[in-house]
């Protein structure tokens, strides 16, 4: 069973990003569990959407204690505190301009940054980064298929369904180059 958890802050779409990726997960045919942490419930405040992916039926009713992968929607977010709650070498994506090597006085983990405000403005997103940091998402995890991805995000994106589409392709691809 993979567990996954997205980190970041109200208002920036974490919860999205986690229904979107979890909807894609289905659609693959994957048991799919999801459900979400809310800080101070206002903008800003640290909010954590969480997954379990399966191929058989999920029965475990309990928070993510070591998460196999995670998406971070602010650097800022990652310290200890929201670590301690991922396996040792899991891979953690996350929204930042910094490089990889910046993070690795925070642990054994494998880092892979991605600047989703860039690939998101370029792309006449504004700040909305959900689908390029998606697109980063599924490159460094190999899982689920970027099609897959895509047709998910040009149902459910309020807006713009192109441009995210674009956003997330966009990423994806910086990330499979990079590797």
């Amino acid at each position: 069973m993979r567990e996954i958890v997205i980190l970041g802050r109200g208002g920036q779409g974490a919860q999205t990003a986690g229904n979107q990726l979890a909807r894609a997960y289905f659609d693959e045919g994957q048991y799919v569990q999801t459900f979400a942490t809310y800080g101070g419930a206002r903008r800003g405040t640290p909010v954590t959407s969480s997954l379990r992916v399966d191929e058989k039926p999920i029965r475990l009713r309990c928070n993510i204690e070591e998460a196999s992968a995670m998406l971070c929607f602010d650097d800022s977010l990652l310290d200890e505190t929201f670590l301690r709650g991922v396996e040792e070498g899991t891979t953690v994506v996350v929204n930042s301009r910094q490089p990889k090597e910046a993070f690795a006085d925070l642990g054994n983990y494998t880092f892979v940054p991605v600047d989703g405000l860039d690939i998101a403005q370029k792309n006449d997103l504004g700040k909305v980064v959900n689908s390029a940091l998606l697109g980063a998402f599924v490159a460094a995890l190999d899982e689920p298929g970027i099609e897959t991805m895509c047709e998910v995000i040009e149902q459910t994106a309020p807006a713009k369904q192109q441009q995210n589409i674009a956003a997330c392709r966009e990423a994806y691809q910086q990330i499979r180059d990079a590797n």
